[in-house]
């Protein structure tokens, strides 16, 4: 699943970002019912990425995935 992240898809789901975070020992927080589309992960070390739920399908926008990948090397997860 990292390398497959890595590789930049155009089709990389949010369903496989939680859990390609879950296996990175990440959890999802989505804060509650005022939090609208917006989720963070977070693990001991506290928050890891924060972006917003792709609407009204499953796939991560472009700009997503790139960031989801610069976070997870910055925090030396992948």
């Amino acid at each position: 699943m990292i390398k497959r992240l890595k590789s930049k898809p155009k089709d990389f789901t949010f369903d496989e970002l939680i859990a390609l975070m879950g296996y990175l020992e990440c959890e999802l927080d989505s804060g509650g019912k005022t939090s609208g589309s917006a989720v963070k992960f977070y693990n001991n070390d506290g928050p890891v990425l924060f972006i917003h739920k792709p609407h009204p399908g499953k796939i991560l926008k472009e700009y997503h995935v790139k960031r989801a990948i610069k976070e997870l090397e910055e925090r030396g997860l992948i």
